[in-house]
């Protein structure tokens, strides 16, 4: 009966019912991109003008939130609309079987084969699906290989370990493995001396260009077609992951002077002799290939007619691979990166365009994350959206209403650097840390009033046990430790405040 009304409302939403074909969508989701190194959040120093410009040409979205705040858990709420707390993927692992004595490491730890995803969703609805990128939720031959999942066609990398390098020796397409470099390039080394060379860390092939040369290429075939058929286009480009190998003339378009001393991989990830230059050499060179899907879908006359969303997967990176956050001021005044469940780990950009129906050059402070954008997909063209956990944000889109008052709670629970959770409860955050059996004491709750304070600098917990027994009730319903992860101590008494 649920899943029945959920239909009937989509296709009430649905442009369907103004006699519109189904549009086509293109979901972009940039790896570990900073909410604010892009211009139009923010960024002064890197240079991202084709998103910029799409950003001015739909809503621009301040206050929208990744999945998780590392990779595959992110990707997994994108994909399946359920957040982490009652998802496959709930933290970084890895699938190891054995061979012998010998460990053979088969990539991330798959989703199930339940898992119902937003292309399978489409699929039932006739569209073409297509993935051109980083997929992390399980390699070939595992329940969660693109293929078991709703995907026409993938062409890519399956494996987020595999994407710390630009130069692997293979991408899989349609789940063959194609020799692409040789020898390869590891994502890894420490050059204590000697002069550090970028072409020494470079390969024949840069994957970033041979998956941006298929998705166009994808986009043409589609015009050629008539674009009879509606298609779902998930582009995943690896950027600005490290390890830092942007092509030449990206970093050529940055001052010399940024780089007093070379970065020699003493942090993780491979050595680049310019690694501020080479950091926003890797967003520009992403934001040039975003531009290219984007001419694409004009030149063949798709555009019109076609969703365009721009998200990053987690917020940016901390002091690894010769990345600087502070140079760039990546986070802005937010507290927080990558694998923390504060805003800078959290917060990223939010862009959505969909011409003529979408007004351009909108703001919206509407909280919101990656859980959201299955089920209000699914409502813009009709599709089933299973069980989501996400919001359904159509009558913001559509200009209705800039707010959502009785938003469902935003929920973020992970194993992953020490174990924490998180709920978003209109303006205020409760969070807590250090949630791992068998690790530190766990911490105490903090709850923040983002809109106030959006530092998290003033912890209000003492003064909010109401709102703190709340996020306990939602969790209890919300979170149950998936397979092959620790249960989080969650409900763990509290520490003693300091004296």
């Amino acid at each position: 009966m649920k899943f029945r009304l959920l239909t009937l409302v989509a296709l009430l939403l649905s442009p369907l019912c103004y006699g519109q074909d189904r549009p086509n969508i293109v979901l972009i989701n940039a790896d570990d991109l900073g909410w604010a190194e892009l211009g139009c959040y923010g960024q002064d120093k890197i240079k991202t003008p084709r998103l910029d410009r799409l950003a001015a040409q739909g809503q621009r979205w301040t206050h929208f939130y990744s999945g998780a705040p590392v990779c595959s858990p992110s990707r997994n709420v994108l994909m399946t609309g359920r957040h982490t707390g009652c998802n496959d993927v709930q933290d970084l692992k890895r699938v190891d079987t054995r061979e012998g004595n010998e460990m053979n490491l088969r990539g991330d730890w798959p989703i199930s084969a339940q898992a119902y995803t937003l292309p399978e969703s489409l699929k039932k609805l006739g569209y073409a699906t297509a993935l051109f990128g980083k997929w992390g939720l399980g390699e070939y031959g595992t329940t969660g290989a693109p293929d078991k999942h709703g995907f026409d066609t993938a062409y890519g990398y399956t494996d987020q370990r595999m994407c710390h390098t630009y130069y692997p020796p293979f991408l899989w397409d349609n789940g063959k493995k194609i020799t692409i470099n040789d020898p390869f390039i590891p994502g890894h080394k420490h050059q204590p001396k000697g002069e550090v060379k970028a072409e020494n860390y470079r390969a024949q092939n840069h994957s970033s260009e041979l998956i941006i040369d298929r998705a166009v290429d994808y986009i043409n075939t589609r015009g050629k077609q008539g674009g009879k058929q509606p298609f779902f286009l998930y582009y995943a480009p690896l950027e600005p992951h490290v390890a830092m190998q942007p092509l030449q003339q990206w970093i050529d378009q940055y001052p010399a002077e940024w780089d007093a001393k070379p970065y020699r991989g003493q942090n993780g990830y491979l050595p680049h002799p310019r690694p501020r230059a080479a950091y926003a050499a890797m967003i520009s060179q992403m934001d040039h290939n975003v531009g290219r899907l984007l001419d694409a879908l004009q030149k063949n006359g798709l555009d019109k007619n076609t969703i365009v969303i721009f998200t990053s997967d987690n917020g940016t990176t901390h002091d690894v691979g010769g990345v600087d956050h502070k140079f760039f001021h990546s986070v802005l005044q937010l507290r927080g990166l990558k694998g923390q469940m504060y805003e800078g780990g959290l917060r990223v950009p939010g862009i959505v365009v969909w011409p003529g129906k979408i007004a351009p050059g909108k703001t919206i402070d509407q909280p919101a994350y990656h859980a959201d954008i299955m089920p209000t997909l699914c409502a813009a063209v009709g599709a089933n959206p299973g069980d989501p956990r996400g919001e359904n944000l159509l009558p913001v889109w559509l200009g209705k209403t800039d707010t959502l008052p009785n938003r469902r709670p935003m929920v973020w629970a992970g194993g992953g650097y020490g174990g924490q959770v998180a709920v978003r409860l209109g303006n205020k955050k409760i969070m807590r840390r250090n949630l791992l059996p068998g690790k530190k004491e766990p911490g105490n709750w903090e709850v923040y009033n983002i809109a106030s304070d959006p530092a998290e600098k003033n912890n209000i917990a003492a003064s909010e046990g109401k709102l703190i027994e709340q996020a306990k009730q939602i969790l209890a319903k919300e979170y149950k430790a998936a397979k092959g992860y620790p249960a989080l101590r969650i409900n763990a008494p509290t520490a003693a405040p300091a004296p």
